[in-house]
């Protein structure tokens, strides 16, 4: 069969992912074979080699599945060490207590801002969602509603504000100030999570009625559920514990300012910054705080991981299968075609950095993968064009088009979706126009912005 050529690769992209979508939300069909299904009939239908098919799938899943199994593993058993000693009831006490139960939604969206500057996406939702669990419990209010702004502010510094990886790749490819970066970046994307967030999640939360039983949120309050009276761990050793994945991280980030490149303790600084080994230390000292501190002993903390896992199996699996998805997309030809549609247009550097970023995004379902993309075809064609854009906010505009509509071929849809108990349906009204406003509106601040400076 010959390779499917053009704009028709376009048309059976869109067919597919029609396809996935009425299976799933129609026919009822587990999510994780149907994208099985899809990616290798999609395969069949454009003509890819029959031996390559399987083959890319397996490497996006595999490449998905390498950072996002591991993370999710890790961040479930920091979590629910927090849960079963009485952490995440802290952490949602101290919150409640300083901003009330009528504004813990702006709570959860600053937390999230400051939680998720130094890590990706995935892990600071890991790090983020037994605090929402427990805030919804004990205000007795809608996950929707507390844990949108949460979503909203990790997906703003995601892609906006430096020294989160993907932006400053960005800042890199572009060669602009960091300094810069950052100050315009809150700028456009503090007003963006406030609308994204907490005022989306006002909305929506009316029209959005979640299933009263979520076995993942009971997973991270079942200790709360006892009428006993106990006492809770300290604010501050949660807090800390709950940060040290973020401030590992954080000194990983900056080893090449603290020591010598290449030299023993800048390579260690590197090694415990990564994302793995910082949520691997937490948990291992989260057995101290959260539990030879609690009390409990060394069989009740290898239970607690264990009983934890279980339910994160299904979403480990559908997440990869997701990458597998957006790897054939990728090797069939899809994603190129996309780029080439893009870049043809004659428009200006920061609505073309917007809309290759965009139109990655859509193709690949990775924000990270957009951006850096995104960034390397854009970088040469605006220093070409001889056009007075300031690449501070060319990064802007490409973290804005690397957000938008995260479906059914991003491991973010299928974690949320998962985690908060929705169909596909609901996520697709909540999730996926959640990051639809925070690009668009992305876009228009930076716009805004460009008129000013």
């Amino acid at each position: 069969m010959e390779p499917v050529q053009g704009s028709m690769l376009l048309i059976y992209a869109v067919i597919a992912v029609a396809a996935l979508i009425l299976m799933i939300t129609r026919y009822k069909i587990y999510p994780f074979l149907v994208l099985i299904i899809v990616s290798l009939l999609l395969g069949l239908a454009v003509g890819m080699p029959v031996g390559t098919i399987v083959k890319a799938f397996e490497t996006g899943n595999g490449n998905t599945l390498g950072h996002i199994a591991i993370v999710v593993g890790l961040g479930t058993m920091l979590g629910k060490m927090m849960a079963e000693s009485g952490g995440a009831e802290r952490i949602a006490t101290s919150l409640i207590g300083w901003f009330g139960e009528k504004h813990i939604h702006w709570a959860m969206m600053c937390v999230a801002i400051i939680v998720g500057l130094p890590v990706f996406f995935e892990v600071g939702f890991v790090l983020l969602i037994p605090i929402a669990f427990n805030v919804a419990r004990r205000t007795g209010k809608s996950l929707l509603l507390i844990g949108l702004p949460m979503v909203a502010g990790l997906s703003v510094v995601h892609g906006l504000i430096p020294p989160h990886p993907a932006a400053l790749l960005a800042v890199q490819a572009y060669h602009a100030d960091i300094g810069k970066t950052i100050a315009y970046g809150l700028i456009v994307g503090v007003p963006t999570a406030i609308v994204a967030g907490p005022l989306f999640a006002l909305l929506i939360h009316r029209h959005i009625k979640l299933p009263e039983h979520n076995p993942l949120a009971a997973q991270f309050i079942a200790s709360a559920e006892s009428n006993a009276p106990r006492e809770l761990p300290g604010f501050g050793i949660t807090l800390l514990t709950i940060l040290l994945p973020v401030l590992l991280m954080l000194l990983g980030s900056w080893a090449d300012l603290l020591f010598t490149p290449h030299t023993t303790p800048n390579d260690l600084l590197h090694f415990v910054g990564t994302s793995d080994v910082a949520l691997l230390i937490a948990v291992l000292v989260s057995f101290w705080t959260f539990g030879a501190q609690r009390g409990f002993n060394r069989e009740q903390i290898q239970k607690f991981c264990a009983d934890c896992l279980a339910p994160i199996a299904g979403i480990t699996l559908i997440v990869g299968a997701g990458g597998g998805f957006g790897r054939v997309l990728m090797d069939s030809g899809i994603s190129q075609q996309i780029v080439q549609s893009a870049t043809s247009a004659h428009i200006s550097p920061l609505l073309l950095g917007w809309f290759v970023a965009a139109l990655i995004r859509l193709a690949t379902g990775s924000a990270t993968v957009a951006m850096t993309t995104a960034c390397g075809i854009v970088a040469p064609i605006a220093a070409a064009g001889g056009a007075q854009v300031q690449p501070e906010l060319l990064v802007l505009a490409t973290g804005a088009g690397s957000l938008i509509f995260s479906h059914v071929n991003d491991g973010g849809f299928w974690l949320i979706k998962e985690y908060f108990g929705m169909t596909v349906g609901q996520t697709f009204k909540t999730w996926s126009l959640c990051e639809t406003i925070i690009s668009l509106l992305g876009l228009g601040l930076t716009f805004a912005l460009a008129a000013v400076l």
